[in-house]
């Protein structure tokens, strides 16, 4: 261990890092093959079962998580079948996370965490040992873990060739919402309500007086409001909006606005609701005009 950590500290590291000295344009890939000794516990089998697919996925994360020292500069590729292990292709994107892992895995503290992980989720007997084996395109890491550069050096050669594989986003995604806070059943609205910003708001039929609140404050964002609305209102599709702003532009923005609105108003009748105009709004991102749809009084 103290031997490679020194090996670490004194590699030349000039080809390994750009021009202005920083690790940023390191990348590269590597292959960890995971392995079972018992005949009984086959990580294939697993990784083919829907549910254990996920407890396999999980260890090989969390023992990642404690290799490499948390979650940065690196991701998992793909899982993949290479009889009899199960191949887990690794993207590096900086020098010293694959320094980590290698470091980890010289020492057998990456074998002992998967050992660790797999007991505890796979429900493993005790004495089974977890075999492991590292490539970076052709050759075998194993065999080499003392020549610390020449490690780095064949990681950085090998490159993804793919992205991300949309199973491992699946899993990680799953992964991610079993570590969150339980799922809390949807608020039930009362009837005729509606959500903003966490607040529950009556619901109404617009008014003549929305209609000029709109107008007054709104200015030359009406028309992305419009476009917002026109979605779900046939009166607004097409060119309504375009010759409704040729049509007032002598007026000025105020009328314009008041126009728009008050179309959407006559089109839609009493399914005109504040509640789509608001939605309108938070679409465009003027929370703030919301604020003064609802009479919300500014925050100091």
């Amino acid at each position: 261990m103290i031997e490679f950590e020194q090996k670490m500290d004194s590699i030349d590291t000039k080809r390994l890092y750009d021009s202005n000295g920083n690790d940023g344009a390191f990348s590269g890939c590597a292959v960890l093959f995971l392995g079972c000794s018992s005949p009984t516990h086959n990580l294939l089998s697993l990784y083919k079962d829907k549910q254990g697919k996920f407890s396999l996925f999980k260890v090989i994360k969390l023992t990642l998580i404690d290799s490499f020292g948390g979650l940065e500069g690196y991701e998992i590729l793909k899982l993949h079948d290479a009889d009899p292990f199960l191949g887990v292709e690794l993207k590096f994107m900086a020098m010293p996370p694959c320094q980590r892992f290698l470091e980890s895995y010289a020492c057998g503290s990456l074998a002992q965490f998967l050992s660790q992980h797999a007991s505890r989720l796979l429900t493993l007997l005790d004495g089974v040992v977890m075999e492991t084996q590292l490539k970076a395109g052709m050759h075998t890491l194993d065999q080499s873990l003392q020549d610390v550069e020449m490690c780095l050096e064949h990681i950085r050669q090998s490159q993804p060739v793919r992205l991300r594989d949309d199973e491992v986003t699946q899993l990680e995604q799953q992964l991610q919402n079993s570590f969150g806070p339980p799922s809390q059943p949807p608020q039930e609205l009362p009837r005729n309500c509606f959500l903003f910003q966490k607040r529950v708001f009556d619901d109404r039929p617009l008014t003549s007086a929305d209609q000029q609140r709109f107008a007054a404050h709104v200015g030359r964002d009406w028309k992305r409001v419009g476009r917002a609305l026109q979605k779900n209102c046939r009166a607004l599709k097409g060119p309504a909006i375009d010759n409704l702003a040729y049509e007032y532009e002598r007026e000025g923005l105020y009328e314009q606005a008041y126009q728009l609105l008050g179309r959407f108003i006559q089109s839609e009748g009493r399914s005109a609701k504040l509640s789509r105009l608001i939605s309108a709004l938070e679409e465009t991102k003027l929370t703030s005009m919301a604020e003064i749809m609802l009479g919300i009084q500014p925050r100091d």
